[in-house]
């Protein structure tokens, strides 16, 4: 690089993101259970519109969005003109931090939240304020010690990527009305659709002026390969984020892929009660194999191991039987790896195979004193 052409200050110290890994070396059939995505795929409604798009590929999508974010607001019973669409949730949570973080201004998150937050925060060349977790559950005391004159942002995931634990509605509600008056409460509710009866913190975005509700298409809609999301808040911040938002962000494809997957909420319903009984299932069999995990509320579960050494061989062994997770040191969580809830052959896959590996770590008996191992004295 040219001595002369620098980037912003700031942006070389953002370290790259890691998605979940897709393969393994050597093996063409390897289970993808590292990005969270819904096994079972979108919906027929969602992929008969995605290919009826093809006729349209010549033109230019709408701009403004405005039958997706209609059938978002039918769903579920809210404005439409206060809903903006993006490249995923991703590009809504970058959206806020260009629109209200830059330099001098901070953002707080917590210790094990969704690493998009930092990257945007450094992006806009404001300053990441990362704040303790109570035993891997999002800490309402704690960030509100954090923020103070300089708070803009505050995000939370709620369910959590990568602790699966969430935070009740008192709580929530208790963070947003406890902001100093600056700064902006963003739910993230990437996760939401699996915790039935949860509106992702639509009603507090609704009813208070400093919140933004986050949204995807990527988890329970099954539409991560077109990466669509939205958000959903005040009317005055979101004329502020389509300020920013290019005119042309998303294309027909998504678009119209989008909306029928929100209209099929059957669908929605069936997988959120296959993952709902998926998982129960498998935090039993990992449990009654000594692997332990917080109860979780969203499609994975997060895996306790006894430290780091012992997840990295678990990692390496499921790896051999064809089985991919997620490492999550980067979300300061060593000993744990990240569990995507399959289909019920792929979980029941995972069961055996942490129980396979558990028997071959577990150490051998001493032999008794003068006894050879192996045979009789």
């Amino acid at each position: 690089m040219s001595d002369q052409i620098r980037p912003q200050p700031g942006i070389l110290d953002i370290a790259l993101y890691q998605g979940g890994s897709g393969h393994v070396a050597g093996l063409s059939d390897a289970i993808k259970l590292s990005s969270n995505e819904n096994p079972f795929g979108a919906s027929e409604k969602a992929k008969d519109a995605f290919l009826r798009s093809v006729h349209k590929l010549h033109r230019y999508p709408n701009t403004d969005h405005a039958s997706l974010r209609q059938a978002i607001g039918d769903v579920h019973g809210l404005d439409a003109s206060r809903i903006i669409c993006g490249v995923g949730s991703d590009e809504i949570i970058h959206f806020l931090c260009q629109a209200y973080a830059g330099p001098g201004d901070e953002v707080v998150f917590t210790e094990h939240g969704f690493l998009m937050y930092r990257i945007s925060t450094m992006a806009a060349g404001a300053t990441p304020v990362e704040v303790r977790e109570r035993e891997r559950v999002t800490d309402v005391d704690a960030i509100l010690a954090a923020c103070g004159p300089a708070t803009k942002l505050v995000f939370i995931a709620n369910p959590n990527n990568p602790t699966g634990t969430m935070i009740g509605l008192s709580e929530i509600e208790r963070l947003a009305d406890g902001l100093p008056p600056q700064a902006i409460l963003v739910l993230d509710g990437a996760y939401a659709e699996y915790v039935a009866g949860y509106d992702g913190g639509a009603w507090l975005a609704t009813t208070r002026p400093n919140v933004v509700m986050t949204r995807t298409f990527s988890k329970i809609y099954g539409l991560g390969g077109l990466r669509i999301g939205w958000g959903y808040g005040p009317k005055s911040i979101i004329d502020v984020l389509n300020r920013i938002r290019g005119p042309f962000n998303l294309s027909t494809t998504q678009l119209e892929a989008a909306e029928a997957a929100v209209r099929d909420q059957d669908w929605v319903d069936r997988c959120r009660a296959d993952n709902t009984r998926l998982r129960a299932w498998m935090a039993e069999a990992l449990a009654e194999k000594g692997v332990p995990s917080d109860t979780s509320t969203a499609n994975f579960i997060l895996a306790r191991f006894a430290d780091e050494a012992e997840a990295a061989a678990c990692d390496t062994w499921l790896q051999s039987q064809g089985l991919i997770v997620r490492r999550v040191t980067g979300y300061k969580l060593p000993n744990c790896l990240r569990i995507t809830v399959g289909d019920e052959a792929s979980c029941r896959r995972i069961a055996h195979a942490i129980g396979q590996f558990k028997a071959l770590a577990k150490p051998r008996p001493e032999p008794e004193s003068g006894v050879p191992e192996g045979g009789a004295a």
